[in-house]
């Protein structure tokens, strides 16, 4: 970290920074911890000129979970403005790997969350999909919101970046058709929206946390679903979450439609390695 950056940080802190650490972990941005007299704080910086709307959604979708009583999330202390984008400073929170009972309470409290209900699909802002922006116009339509607010932006975005071929995409009679099969009385439920291993951790003390969130209400297998797309989080997570919101008939075609939306965004953000993935679910579901 430049010297003139951790001035700044300091400056929004309102103390002395006495060690930078670097952190692996993220994709979009750079994370430290940071060493005050007093205390260590978790920092991000992204450069991109959408540094600052994309912390202050990420900010704004971690008061929202907080809010529900159910999964902690880290405090945030700020989000700033530097010479060249934007940091986060948030709470620091010293983890460590999850056993069988902290899956458990995991799951648990997610499906306690996912009670959270809203009259709409949707959420009051626009926020991002890693640093892709996400729209969240709001819908009284499940399959409506899903296809017009994720599955299509993708798509065309895929299009635009020659990632994907016009004659590649489902049409929207297709989309309707199959979506209106596989959804139906679907109710919203506030979603963390992007809920992959590398989006929670366990604390020390064995209480879950959620990070990097990209919040609206939407179905609450989505965040199942997305949480099996690199291996899942283990039996323990699922069996407790079941235990709340029993598994519906079904899932498993929603489950790889709603994996579709999140292939999509690591096309669009990471290139052609994922192009196979994304035609599997297409002519599987599609065709």
């Amino acid at each position: 970290m430049k010297p003139e950056v951790k001035d700044s940080i300091g400056l929004l802190l309102g103390t002395k920074i006495n060690k930078c650490v670097p952190v692996s972990g993220g994709d979009i941005s750079r994370a430290f911890v940071l060493y005050t007299t007093a205390d260590r704080v978790f920092c991000k910086i992204n450069s991109s000129a959408a540094a600052r709307s994309m912390f202050e959604a990420e900010a704004d979708g971690l008061d929202a979970i907080s809010k529900t009583k159910t999964l902690k999330t880290p405090n945030v202390y700020a989000v700033g403005e530097l010479e060249e984008g934007a940091c986060l400073l948030m709470e620091y929170v010293p983890s460590k790997s999850p056993d069988p009972e902290d899956l458990e309470v995991f799951g648990a409290q997610l499906a306690a969350m996912h009670q959270t209900a809203s009259p709409y699909f949707g959420w009051e802002n626009s926020n991002f999909i890693g640093s892709l922006p996400q729209s969240n116009q709001k819908h009284d339509n499940w399959v409506s919101f899903y296809i017009n607010e994720r599955l299509i932006p993708q798509f065309q975005l895929a299009i635009h970046q020659k990632l994907l071929a016009k004659n590649e995409i489902p049409g929207s009679i297709k989309l309707q058709t199959v979506i209106s099969s596989y959804c139906s009385d679907v109710n919203p439920s506030l979603l963390h929206g992007d809920l992959w291993g590398g989006n929670y951790l366990i604390a020390e003390n064995g209480a879950p946390y959620l990070i990097d969130p990209a919040i609206y209400f939407g179905h609450s297998e989505i965040d199942l679903s997305m949480s099996r797309l690199f291996g899942g989080f283990g039996s323990a997570f699922y069996k407790a979450y079941y235990e709340i919101n029993p598994c519906q008939p079904g899932e498993s075609n929603r489950m790889a439609v709603y994996q579709l939306y999140y292939l999509l965004v690591h096309l669009n953000l990471f290139g052609r390695s994922y192009y196979q993935s994304v035609k599997n679910i297409v002519n599987t579901h599609f065709n």
